[in-house]
């Protein structure tokens, strides 16, 4: 089951498109494609761990990030988006009773749904960090396959998509999947964008380590 929201504050226009099985032969015109793929570990308790820390911004903060949901950021820029549900068809139905549920992580986080903005507060160098705010566009809900997708909003310092997918295989093998697709947003970080590819590059591998580490119990 795919969650998705449609709505038009994302500061790009394909989205939900991390989605798509040839992303990488043809991503939106202009954005660059990026994929990888690492295993975190084998077993159902490494997958529940997993996917339950990923639904609570676990992969973001195990990379450094400090994540504030719309709730804590106070940005004016940031806006309370209430999703809508599609069914196969693309017809709108009631939202999913989940979504309506609160649902936590281990340290007291929500999950994150479809609609859940929040502001990203990125290291660069020494006490110089980048904020960047993002909203969840899609929140992938099956049995052996979870995870997420969040969009970039004005201010990201980015324009495009990156969502992260857990999944079990057959042989208990757990797989962790960062996929998405960007450009600079403005001339400004143009100027900057091999720098910004090193970051990019340096955060994607902290993010397939990010949930490897050992498992926290209650």
């Amino acid at each position: 089951m795919h969650r998705t929201q449609p709505g038009p504050t994302v500061s790009y226009g394909a989205i939900g498109a991390t989605q798509a099985a040839d992303l990488m032969q043809y991503p939106p015109p202009g954005y660059r494609p990026t994929e990888r793929r690492s295993r975190i570990g084998h077993g159902d308790a490494r997958f529940e761990y997993a996917w339950a820390q990923a639904l609570s911004w676990g992969i973001q903060k195990n990379s450094g990030f400090r994540v504030k949901r719309l709730d804590e950021a106070h940005d004016t820029e940031v806006e309370r988006y209430t999703p809508i549900a599609f069914d196969e068809l693309g017809e709108p139905i009631a939202p999913d009773e989940r979504d309506a549920q609160a649902m936590f992580g281990a340290d007291g986080t929500p999950f994150v749904q479809a609609g859940d903005s929040a502001v990203l507060t990125i290291p660069v160098i020494g006490p110089v960090c980048v904020k960047a705010p993002v909203r969840v566009v899609y929140i992938v809900d099956e049995p052996k396959r979870k995870g997420f997708a969040y969009g970039t909003m004005k201010g990201h310092p980015e324009d495009g998509e990156i969502a992260f997918v857990l999944d079990q295989k057959d042989d208990g093998s757990v797989w962790l999947t960062v996929r998405g697709f960007s450009r600079p947003a403005t001339w400004y970080w143009r100027m900057v964008y091999p720098a910004m590819r090193i970051a990019e590059d340096y955060y994607s591998r902290r993010y397939l380590r990010s949930l490897s580490g050992p498992i926290e119990r209650d």
